[in-house]
């Protein structure tokens, strides 16, 4: 496993790394197999606001799949200490939801409501892009399915998760509503 720990704001000590080290390696460890590389990025922020200001964030790349957490905290040793439980849980859930699939486990969902789409979205507003591009990621999307897509939403720690669906080989994003449950934005064909 490659172990790369990078700080923003901070200089990663000799003490700071072994800590880091130490930690990340108990969490991962009985995932050896499943991890290949993990990203550990550390910040404190400068801005007498912020109070958690220590945050720690931990991606792990398990066989094609992007496993990510982020912690929070007053003292930089808790967040590390409270992200790498948070990223260990992740790695089991994500290991049991493997073995389920293999053994045949695997959960249907069912659609509550399917309400039709409205005409008009936006109303009287203007649509308005932000003034520049601050930064452009690029990912591999191979086609899945939507209960796939809820899947790796869970283990990335993000508010949505952009995929192809397998069904229509569009672009669909999945993601958290505020009031609870999931939500699924799809391509809409102009008429």
């Amino acid at each position: 496993m490659k172990l790369l720990i990078q700080g923003n704001n901070i200089t990663v000590t000799e003490a700071i790394h072994d800590y880091v080290e130490e930690k990340v390696e108990r969490a991962v460890k009985h995932f050896q197999n499943l991890t290949t590389k993990v990203d550990v990025h550390l910040s404190v922020a400068r801005n007498a606001r912020i109070t958690n200001k220590h945050k720690a964030e931990v991606t792990v790349y398990a066989n094609g799949t992007v496993i990510r957490a982020q912690e929070g905290s007053e003292n930089l040793y808790a967040s590390i200490d409270l992200v790498a439980d948070k990223i260990a849980r992740q790695l089991r859930k994500y290991k049991e939801r493997i073995q389920d699939k293999q053994h045949g486990n695997v959960k249907t969902s069912e659609i509550v409501e399917d309400k039709p789409v409205e005409e008009n979205l936006i109303g009287d507003r203007a649509p308005e892009l932000p003034s520049e591009v601050l930064r452009m990621k690029y990912f591999a999307m191979p086609p899945m399915a939507i209960e796939d897509a809820l899947e790796q939403l869970q283990l990335v720690d993000h508010d949505f998760y952009m995929f192809r669906n397998k069904d229509t080989d569009e672009i669909n994003v999945i993601y958290i509503r505020n009031h609870g449950g999931y939500g699924v934005i799809q391509p809409h064909q102009a008429s």
